[in-house]
């Protein structure tokens, strides 16, 4: 079985979780656990982005743990909701971890400990995206900078790919 990531966000994650908080409660400050997928298309290595409505940014799909300690499952749920695409299949384990703060409107700036996963898309498929983003979009790894991601989303989309190789080898 292959390991998961390893490095300071796991060692800045587990801490968090040894404070005995409630960290699968969205409401837990200072931050909760959050799962994200990085949905590609496999055929063509393409990388669906959100333009998300509240933070207006482009990112992977993902949210809340609300209580679901599974966070593959939490990261699937999500990547499902907010792209429209059925059929989706995340691959475990984690490629990646982050803790970020956000600083949504109407709520107080928190981390967000996000456990991050492949999922890969039907070749050809064809997103609808939800209220929560204003656009969805499939790009390369290459055009990521250019949309403004950030370091988290670039190193994750390098991670993510990384693992499609291993898995079509």
């Amino acid at each position: 079985m292959e390991a998961g990531p390893a490095g300071p966000e796991r060692d800045s994650i587990l801490d968090f979780l040894d404070t005995g908080v409630n960290a699968l409660d969205r409401t837990c400050r200072p931050g909760h656990l959050t799962g994200s997928a990085l949905v590609v298309d496999p055929s063509d290595r393409r990388i669906l982005v959100l333009f998300h409505t509240k933070l207006q940014r482009w990112l992977q799909p993902g949210g809340h743990a609300d209580g679901d300690a599974d966070l593959a499952r939490v990261a699937l749920r999500e990547a499902v909701e907010e792209t429209g695409i059925d059929d989706l299949r995340v691959v475990e384990p984690a490629v990646d971890l982050d803790v970020h703060m956000v600083e949504p409107p109407a709520e107080d700036a928190h981390d967000h400990h996000d456990v991050r996963f492949l999922v890969l898309a039907p070749p050809g498929s064809v997103p609808v995206g939800n209220h929560e983003s204003e656009a969805v979009r499939w790009v390369s790894e290459a055009d990521l900078a250019s949309l403004g991601a950030d370091k988290g989303l670039c190193r994750l989309a390098e991670r993510a790919l990384s693992r499609l190789d291993l898995l079509e080898a």
